[in-house]
C-alpha cells in the first residue's frame, strides 16, 4: 500500500507540470495568433496565408505544415527575428532587429506559426 502511495505521489507532480506546460503553450499560441492577425502589430496576414486568417496576402509563402518545414523551432524564430540573415533581399521586415515586436511577442508568434 505504501508503495502505491509513493508511486502516486511521484506521478502527480509530473502530471501537474505537463498540464501547466500545455496551458502555457496554449496561451502562447493564442497570444501569437492575435499578434499574427493584428493589422497594427505582427500583421503576418499582410504577406502570408495562415489557416484561420482572413484576407491573406501572397507575397510570402503560405504558413502551412510549419513543423515539417521547421522541425527546429529556433530556426523559425530566427527567421521571424531577422529574415535578412538568410535572404538579404527579402521583403519581410526584421521584426526583432527593428524591434517591431518584443522578444516575448516573437516567442508568441513563433509558437502560433509553428503550430500550423
Amino acid at each position: 500500500m505504501l508503495g502505491l502511495a509513493l508511486l502516486y505521489c511521484s506521478i502527480l507532480p509530473a502530471t501537474s507540470a505537463t498540464t501547466n506546460s500545455n496551458e502555457t503553450n496554449a496561451a502562447m499560441i493564442s497570444a501569437g495568433q492575435k499578434l499574427a492577425f493584428d493589422r497594427q502589430k505582427g500583421n503576418c496576414l499582410a504577406c502570408h496565408q495562415i489557416p484561420g486568417g482572413e484576407s491573406p496576402g501572397n507575397i510570402g509563402p503560405p504558413l502551412f505544415k510549419m513543423k515539417l518545414r521547421y522541425s527546429d523551432i529556433a530556426r523559425l524564430r530566427a527567421q521571424i527575428w531577422d529574415a535578412t540573415v538568410i535572404n538579404p533581399n527579402t521583403s519581410m521586415p526584421p521584426f526583432g532587429r527593428y524591434r517591431i515586436v518584443t522578444e516575448s511577442e516573437i516567442d508568441q508568434i513563433t509558437a502560433f506559426i509553428h503550430s500550423k
